[in-house]
């Protein structure tokens, strides 16, 4: 039956009236003083009616009380159907459960915080770890083998060295030998959220004389996110120790500026500083005075 039959149904006329029935069934599932005044009264179906009371519980605003009654075929006496609390239009509700793997956000984890990694990744592929290739020269003997065989027992060679030379050795040479590493999606995700927060677009990066690819300052990175990423080692610049796009930059470029050389004023034009020389006596060759043969005592004075 659709939703526009069942309201405009007429209300059965003993179970409207049946006011007090439902009061009390509501204030027994909760208790007395909260249920409030009586709102309005729902035909559900042939002698079925819903009577709303008012809520008023102080942390649930807007919700009322729902008491269903009703009452069989030719029969006077009226029934309880059941009880619920129901929201209203304006009620508080708690947020729409999210789960954790949708709302956690990086930066979320904190000392002692575990994250555990979903087996379906699409971050993650299996990796080459050489677990089905025997170890070779292995150190469990002959006895051993027999007695494992017997007991029914698990031996892990833990001693075994893979041979120079092998595609195990070159494995963990290159760090391979894990049970997963990153995907081509996974690798193509973190390069974009780098790339977002340390890259050519940034306006850090705009404003900079040069990337950092001729930096003095980038630590290279091995694999092949390292064509394209490096960290950055100047503790002044706004991306120490974080990894950064090649073609980022900032204005602390170890080749981008020259440090000024002091300022050095312009000779001045009277040197005031600089003493001059005054003769005490005149020159014999000026002619104003004549010459003798036996000089002046000098008398002490400046």
């Amino acid at each position: 039956m659709s939703a526009a039959t069942t309201r405009s149904r007429t209300p059965d006329r003993l179970c409207v009236e049946a006011v007090d029935l439902a009061r009390a069934a509501a204030e027994e599932a909760a208790y007395p003083g909260v249920v409030g005044e009586h709102t309005a009264a729902l035909a559900e179906g042939d002698r079925v009616v819903t009577h709303f009371f008012e809520c008023k519980d102080p942390g649930y605003r807007g919700w009322r009380w729902a008491v269903t009654v009703t009452r069989a075929s030719r029969a006077k006496n009226v029934t309880l159907d059941e009880t619920v609390l129901l929201p209203g239009d304006d009620a508080l509700l708690a947020p729409e459960w999210v789960p954790w793997s949708e709302r956690l956000r990086p930066g979320d984890m904190g000392p002692g915080d575990l994250l555990p990694t979903d087996a379906e990744d699409l971050r993650l592929e299996a990796g080459w770890s050489g677990e089905d290739t025997p170890p070779p020269n292995s150190v469990v003997s002959a006895e051993m083998a027999e007695l494992v065989e017997a007991e029914d027992a698990d031996v892990t060679d833990r001693a075994v060295v893979p041979v120079r030379g092998s595609i195990t050795s070159v494995a963990e040479e290159l760090g391979m030998r894990r049970a997963r590493v990153l995907s081509r999606y996974g690798l193509h995700s973190a390069a974009d959220r780098w790339d977002e927060s340390f890259g050519a677009k940034t306006p850090m990066a705009q404003a900079a004389p040069a990337s950092c690819l001729s930096c003095g300052f980038l630590v290279a990175i091995g694999g092949s996110l390292g064509q394209a990423f490096g960290i950055c080692a100047n503790e002044f610049g706004p991306a120490d120790g974080r990894l950064v796009s090649l073609s980022y930059g900032c204005g602390g470029h170890s080749e981008a500026a020259v440090m000024p050389k002091p300022p050095r004023p312009a000779p001045p034009v009277l040197d005031s500083m600089a003493s001059d020389e005054f003769p005490l006596r005149p020159s014999a060759d000026t002619g104003s005075v004549p010459p003798t043969d036996e000089l002046a005592p000098d008398l002490g004075h400046s």
